[in-house]
């Protein structure tokens, strides 16, 4: 199973991200303070750090500093800092991607999946198999040639519009896609901000396709960013 180090000063967050990851198939090693990474980073080996920015002893940005010396794995940054310069920061010294607090749990799972797949000669094996035009994640299959899609091998009814939507997320499982996006490649036209049709075409499929409402796990929002599909939700 991949190894996470999450380095947390706030220790009620720390358990409850510890347990959420630990339930969907990582080993979470946990640490309170930034004079303590590097000790852990030599005894715990992970594929992957979790550092908040504000911590006691070093600093996020101090830790990832000396982190980036000597750890080729991926670094996830917390921060609840709207301080452009403190992201700008932090990706010079060789962070791979942020999750801003407050912590939303799916956001923070599905951000660690993308960098753990971005790394082939470390991460755990793909959810997701391509064949040609047509693509497949766990019980999940579309076809892009018939546009058809099947959930358990039961064929789903979708319109158009919602096929569009479901492969275009689905061809792109490493990343949101905008609503500006999903508007351009779907209907051709450019989102004027008001336009509800993506939003509502989101809902419907979540309802077919099976995913909670009120908290989906297949196909989620990321606020301020757009839409992402869970690979490995299926």
């Amino acid at each position: 199973m991949p190894c996470i180090l999450l380095i947390e000063d706030d220790r009620k967050l720390t358990e409850l991200v510890a347990v959420f990851l630990q339930r969907n198939g990582f080993v979470v090693h946990a640490i309170h303070d930034g004079n303590d990474a590097e000790t852990a980073l030599a005894r715990f080996q992970p594929d992957l750090v979790v550092l908040d920015l504000m911590l006691p002893g070093k600093d996020g940005l101090s830790v990832c500093r000396e982190l980036r010396g000597r750890f080729r794995g991926k670094i996830l940054m917390l921060t609840a800092s709207e301080d452009d310069m403190d992201q700008v920061a932090a990706l010079e010294l060789g962070v791979d991607d942020f999750v801003c607090k407050p912590l939303h749990p799916r956001v923070l799972l599905a951000r660690i999946r993308m960098l753990l797949r971005r790394d082939p000669g470390r991460a755990p094996r793909a959810a997701g198999v391509a064949h040609g035009n047509q693509l497949r994640f766990g019980a999940l299959q579309l076809d892009g040639t018939l546009r058809r899609c099947l959930l358990d091998n039961v064929p789903v009814n979708l319109t158009p519009g919602e096929f569009d939507v479901l492969w275009l997320l689905a061809s792109h499982p490493d990343g949101p896609v905008s609503r500006e996006e999903l508007v351009r490649q779907t209907r051709g036209i450019e989102y004027d901000g008001l336009d509800r049709t993506i939003d509502n075409r989101v809902v419907s499929l979540r309802k077919k396709l099976g995913d909670n409402a009120s908290l989906p796990q297949k196909i989620i929002t990321v606020r301020g960013r757009g839409y992402l599909f869970v690979p490995d939700g299926w």
